[in-house]
């Protein structure tokens, strides 16, 4: 057995009732938390004693979508000003080069940016499988890192012969794709506590695949009882393509398909209406928020106040690097945050005429980073730093220039206001990722020369 006493901190828990310990700690065995509270309280003697006077500590931060592969094209000339399909048309071609290297490559690249924003757990949604790709390949990564990893099987078997928008080159047969989902699910899915590795069952998009395909999908999921996760209602292009090509709105579509219920989160889901909220609500689907992204793409504001108003759950994605052009994860709590404030502005918000209303606050952006996105997940054991969860957060030191006189006032919502930036310490199920720092399970310098020929070789290729 292995103990970690974590001390003299201010500790944000964000369970239930919202406490916040200063002078606050942590006893932590064999990976699991087994107290929480005063210092003063807790056992005095650990195999290691972390001192993190003048930190705060928070649970760690939960990644709900992203895409590791898209680290490699990163910043292209020819995508930086594309909406999002002819932005996908453009990257199509140079994803397609990808090969399993690459894979494994970009998608340590893309935990090692999440866990120096403090991030502990990260969904993936991998969906082109290039030249003897598979998704082990991103497996073998996490666990090199030491994250936890919900690694989606995706998958895109609508090409452009097919009236489908991605090239057929990067397409898959259905049957293969099938055989394959189970595949890695018998071999990698771990659903309990403290699981590093779960698979989830991730069809790209509604104009990426058959609707035979989404409904297969999901049978195979509920027979193993894996989540399912994909691209929905980004941007008002989809809504066109859905109308004209199935006879639905996005959503409705989804209904059609069986594709509502616990199991399931959906990306982006900017163009909603009132009614299709309700779905969500009523069939308990999450919603994957990514901020970044819909400003980079300009595809639009999530009505994020409306779904938390009815019930949805709701967690934050960095979305994939090139849509992004980074993975940091607390930096989109603050996007969060800022957008929710834009949107407010946008349809007509005031104090003076909203007496009960108020702005996205720091704290709640928070929780959308750690218990919202535990939620979409379907993860009860993480998400919180209480008593039987898993050993999961990060810390910051509160002693920097870039956090003067900000924390000293709040200092939970200072590292949310004053422009986040690398965490000090990232640990998960009780083990270092980053310490003081600096990443403990890979060489940091060496991995950005390894990914930087990645991609010049991909790029120079076109």
């Amino acid at each position: 057995m292995t103990t970690l006493l974590v001390k003299n901190a201010c500790i944000v828990t964000m369970d239930d009732h919202h406490t916040e310990i200063s002078d606050g700690g942590l006893f932590i065995r064999d990976g699991f938390i087994e107290a929480v509270g005063q210092t003063a309280s807790l056992p005095s003697v650990a195999d290691e004693v972390l001192d993190l006077s003048g930190h705060v500590v928070l649970p760690g931060l939960v990644n709900t979508h992203h895409h590791f592969y898209q680290t490699l094209t990163r910043n292209l000339p020819a995508a930086q000003d594309a909406n999002l399909f002819n932005w996908l048309k453009t990257l199509y071609p140079i994803w397609a080069r990808l090969t399993p290297e690459d894979i494994f490559t970009s998608a340590q690249t893309a935990l090692a940016e999440l866990a120096l924003s403090g991030c502990t757990t990260a969904s993936d949604h991998l969906y082109l499988f290039p030249n003897g790709s598979k998704l082990d390949d991103e497996i073998e990564a996490g666990r090199t890192l030491g994250v936890r990893l919900h690694a989606s099987r995706g998958s895109m078997s609508l090409g452009e012969s097919q009236g489908g928008l991605p090239p057929d080159s990067v397409t898959d047969s259905e049957e293969h794709i099938l055989a394959d989902s189970e595949r890695v699910i018998q071999r990698y899915h771990d659903p309990k506590p403290g699981s590093m590795t779960q698979i989830v069952l991730a069809p790209c998009s509604p104009f990426s695949v058959t609707g035979t395909l989404m409904k297969e999908s999901a049978a195979l999921a509920r027979r193993y009882g894996v989540h399912l996760h994909t691209h929905l209602a980004e941007t008002e292009d989809e809504e066109q393509f859905c109308l004209q090509k199935f006879g639905y709105r996005p959503v409705g579509y989804m209904e059609s398909l069986d594709w509502v219920g616990a199991d399931v989160w959906f990306a982006h889901a900017v163009y909603v209406n009132p009614q299709e909220i309700a779905v969500f609500a009523r069939h308990q689907c999450g919603v994957a928020h990514c901020p970044t992204s819909n400003m980079r793409l300009a595809s639009g504001i999530a009505p994020i106040r409306e779904y938390l108003a009815a019930g949805v759950n709701v967690g934050l994605g960095v979305d994939g690097s090139a849509s992004n052009d980074g993975s940091h994860l607390l930096t989109e709590v603050r996007q969060a945050m800022l957008l929710s404030r834009v949107r407010e502005g946008i349809t007509g918000f005031s104090l003076s005429n909203n007496p009960e209303r108020r702005l996205m606050t720091a704290r709640q952006a928070l929780w959308l980073g750690t218990r919202g996105g535990a939620a979409v997940l379907g993860r009860s054991d993480i998400g919180s730093l209480e008593a039987g969860k898993c050993a999961d957060f990060f810390a910051i030191n509160l002693n920097t220039l870039d956090l003067a006189g900000g924390a000293v006032h709040d200092p939970v919502a200072a590292i949310v206001f004053c422009q986040p930036r690398r965490v000090d310490y990232t640990v998960v199920g009780g083990r270092f990722v980053v310490r003081e720092g600096q990443l403990v399970t890979v060489d940091e310098n060496e991995l950005i020369a390894r990914h930087n020929r990645a991609a010049k070789r991909l790029v120079d290729a076109i």
